[in-house]
């Protein structure tokens, strides 16, 4: 029987390759004296690095460190604990009272990372008798949080308000829930909140945000899609953000009423039976929550940078994106693949992006800009991309 299964695997292993689909960790290490978006590959060549989420340049910064390090003297490393068992330190609670006075909520609940808050929250919230309307290009972990909860799903067009307006005027049995991200991650394009929140109303469907790749890039204060759409915060139930992201740290949290807090507490499994947040990262995240609100100037870089970049490169496929994420269409996974390997050669690093990440021949290099990034960096990758497309 162990034969078997190795054999299967084997096989299931040759697939992939054969369908340029297979996969390996990429080590990095920050170049010495430069530090991020500059690192050194696994032979010790420099690399420019685009395919970062550190979407503000925060994740090098010396007050994010030595926050860090001077909580870790103070209590260790690990929280040793579960939240609710002893896990939750001065800092935590520092943190959620900080992010619930910016974003304008009553209260916030930290989660050990993005894809444990989304199944925590859609689990504690949706059951098998309700309905949820999603986005075909949601998150995986969306998807997954769906399909953990036993809800009905039903799938909409990628942004088409008609198409949910359809499956809503289908109605049925149970709570409805619209579950988007509000900055798509592969895409780099925007939710229409204000259409898709109005459907809400009138069809009294809930909303579940995912602000992972919006907050600190979108918005006044980089408050993120609602703010961008200059929308109130009450026309969204429940709203989920990372600290991995914009923020430059690790962690995830959930922003709301202290009525939906209060549940998820007591409900959300991946809250109840995960270990807490290391407290020097919610130090870090402390710290970093003020660079990113006072940000304008990094967010202005980045608008300047995707502008450049798209006018210097004006021929390429790109996705359209108002954000850092510029999705570059190239279809074909092999082909995909051989232009990431000629940026590498040039010393630029942007893997690329195949399905099941992404749709069938949607393959990509998705080519992420950073604050941390320079004028120089965007030109030598445009030049790339010139000689190369």
């Amino acid at each position: 029987m162990h034969s078997e299964r190795e054999e299967s695997w084997r096989a299931e292993l040759s697939a992939l390759r054969a369908q340029d689909l297979w996969r390996e960790l990429q080590v990095l290490q920050p170049a010495p004296g430069r530090g991020p978006p500059t690192f050194m590959g696994a032979r010790g060549e420099p690399l420019l690095s685009f395919a970062s989420n550190d979407y503000l340049g925060l994740s090098a910064e010396p007050a994010l460190r030595d926050a860090a390090i001077a909580e870790i003297q103070q209590s260790g490393v690990g929280a040793g604990a579960a939240p609710l068992l002893g896990g939750e330190r001065p800092a935590h609670a520092a943190l959620a009272d900080a992010l619930a006075s910016w974003l304008g909520v009553e209260a916030v609940l930290l989660f050990g990372s993005g894809y444990l808050a989304n199944l925590g929250v859609i689990s504690a919230l949706v059951g098998r008798g309700d309905r949820v309307y999603a986005d075909r290009l949601n998150h995986a972990s969306l998807v997954d949080g769906v399909r953990l909860s036993g809800a009905r799903l039903h799938r909409y067009r990628h942004g088409d308000m008609t198409h949910l307006a359809q499956w809503l005027e289908r109605g049925g049995r149970g709570q409805a829930w619209i579950i988007t991200d509000g900055v798509f991650s592969m895409d780099g394009d925007i939710v229409p909140l204000p259409e898709l929140a109005t459907l809400a109303r009138q069809y009294g469907a809930g909303i579940i945000l995912d602000e992972a790749h919006a907050f600190g890039v979108l918005g006044l204060e980089g408050k993120g899609t609602v703010a961008h759409w200059n929308m109130k915060l009450h026309e969204v139930d429940v709203i989920m953000g990372t600290l991995g992201k914009a923020f430059g740290v690790y962690g995830a949290f959930v922003a709301g009423s202290q009525d939906l807090v209060d549940l998820l507490r007591n409900r959300a499994r991946s809250f109840i039976y995960h270990t807490a947040l290391p407290s020097a990262l919610a130090v870090a995240a402390f710290a970093a929550l003020d660079l990113l609100r006072y940000g304008d100037a990094r967010r202005e870089r980045l608008t300047q940078h995707r502008q450049h970049l798209r006018a210097q490169v004006p021929d390429a496929p790109w996705l359209a994106s108002e954000t850092p994420i510029q999705g570059l269409l190239l279809g074909d996974a092999r082909r995909a693949l051989a232009v990431s390997a000629q940026l590498r050669t040039a010393g630029l690093y942007c893997p690329a992006v195949r399905p099941p990440t992404v749709p069938a021949d949607s393959a990509r290099l998705r080519i992420t800009l950073s604050a941390a990034h320079s004028h120089d960096d965007i030109e030598l990758l445009a030049a790339a991309l010139r000689g190369i497309l």
